[in-house]
């Protein structure tokens, strides 16, 4: 039954009430299961149709920017650079912020060395950030760990303001089991990345090493994370509209 959501669930995933969710069901648009008298959602089936569908009232990444702000300029940066300082050496991972773009918002924390590494070269950055944005347009319902473009385990979760996607948390530089990967492998790796494969070679065992049960909490808390900064977004933009209120009433 781990698989099976609730309807709760799904408008805390979706951001939709449950209203929306009840009328989908009975169109035949959502796929549900019936449990006694009540709806149950499996991940599998609500993943594949996220795939495949945009659901009414789901948010969706627009093939085209929208003009809105940018994330670095809505966070209170220096206050979420060191919650994400915090969560990062508190769950041994490597933590960064970035807009749906994939460009950096937040300074690393916790870095691995082979991060480090590869931020020293300017097209690995490229292709690291080009990768972070390619995330953006994966959906799933929560986070996971998947293999990025060093071969190291990396997970996202979604910064929201409003019902729009602003951003994006990633936990990641956690080595698979095994790890390091072949050498054939590091050499394919370092070839698309445009790095010498010496280098990259001697750096390839600086990777942050994380039991089961580590890696699980570390999923578990990078939504979480996300939720914070969401907050923190709300509350910056609420406090911005309350001072721009007080602003034109004493200019009156």
């Amino acid at each position: 039954m781990a698989d099976l959501l609730t309807t709760r669930q799904l408008q805390d995933l979706l951001q939709v009430d449950r209203t929306t969710i009840y009328r989908m069901v009975e169109g035949g648009q959502l796929p549900a299961v019936r449990v006694g008298k009540q709806w149950r959602f499996h991940r599998e089936d609500l993943e594949r149709w996220l795939r495949n569908s945009a659901a009414p009232g789901v948010v969706s990444i627009p093939s085209e920017p929208v003009a809105s702000p940018a994330l670095a300029e809505l966070l209170p940066l220096e206050s979420t650079q060191l919650i994400q300082d915090a969560f990062a050496d508190a769950l041994g991972v490597t933590l960064l912020i970035t807009d749906m773009d994939g460009r950096p918002v937040t300074q690393p924390s916790n870095p691995c060395g082979l991060f480090e590494a590869v931020m020293q070269d300017r097209d690995a950055v490229a292709h690291c950030v080009a990768d972070w944005g390619r995330m953006a347009g994966m959906i799933t319902l929560e986070p996971r760990f998947a293999p990025n473009e060093l071969g190291v385990l990396c997970a996202r979760a979604m910064i929201r303001h409003g019902r729009e996607l602003m951003g994006m948390v990633f936990a990641g530089g956690i080595a698979p089991d095994p790890w390091p990967p072949p050498p054939a492998q590091q050499d394919q790796i370092a070839e698309r990345m445009g790095l010498d494969p010496l280098y990259l070679a001697s750096h390839m065992p600086e990777v942050h090493h994380l039991d089961i049960a580590a890696r699980q909490l570390a999923l578990d808390f990078v939504q979480r994370i996300a939720d914070i900064v969401s907050h923190l977004l709300e509350d910056r933009s609420d406090l911005t509209t309350r001072l721009q209120a007080i602003a034109s009433l004493t200019s009156l």
